[in-house]
């Protein structure tokens, strides 16, 4: 019975081991299971992490694009605002050379009655276009007796007159004109030392 027991015993023993080799071989797949799992959830992290940083980068570069948008569009209102503010700059830059041909015909004196009337006829013509430079915005700038501005005008000559302070204006040689807000040509004056 000694050699039946042991055998029953080494038996026991076998399927005690075989068991114990099954519980661990379960525990075991369950670890690998289980990290299976948290690497599953950590690609799944790990995705997600990814398209929210693409999704950002998205979301920042509309926000950049708008912006450059909204700044065009700024920059382009400011210019055609400013073109039709000043759409008749040319015509009128080109004019001055002809305001100033009549203002020196008017100071022509007349000898006879038929100067006379011409000169009168040139006088209305000078006036006419006057009013017309006047409603696109044209203003004659003040120079005689002001204090001297170099941003509207051009000094060519110094006088020295003991009657006015210094940098006060003596004499104007050349109108200046202003369109609006914008210096067209700067008066040619003569300034006192």
């Amino acid at each position: 019975m000694t050699g039946k027991t042991e055998n029953q015993n080494l038996v026991q023993e076998d399927v005690q081991a075989e068991n114990a080799s099954t519980v661990v071989e379960t525990e075991a797949q369950e670890v690998v299971e289980e990290q299976v799992e948290l690497t599953i959830e950590e690609q799944y992290e790990a995705k997600l992490a990814e398209l929210q940083a693409k999704l950002d980068d998205e979301e920042n570069r509309h926000i950049r694009l708008r912006a450059d948008f909204d700044n065009i569009r700024r920059r382009q209102q400011l210019e055609r605002e400013a073109a039709e503010k000043y759409r008749a700059q040319n015509l009128l830059t080109d004019l001055l050379p002809v305001l100033d041909n009549f203002e020196r015909a008017l100071q022509i004196e007349a000898t006879s009655d038929e100067a006379a009337s011409i000169v009168k006829g040139i006088e209305m013509v000078y006036r006419s276009l006057i009013e017309a430079t006047e409603k696109e915005g044209l203003q004659v700038i003040n120079a005689e007796g002001e204090q001297f501005d170099p941003n509207i005008h051009q000094a060519v000559m110094q006088e020295q007159d003991s009657e006015k302070e210094t940098g006060v204006v003596v004499r104007e040689l050349q109108k200046g004109y202003i369109l609006k807000d914008r210096v067209l040509r700067p008066s040619m004056v003569s300034v006192n030392e």
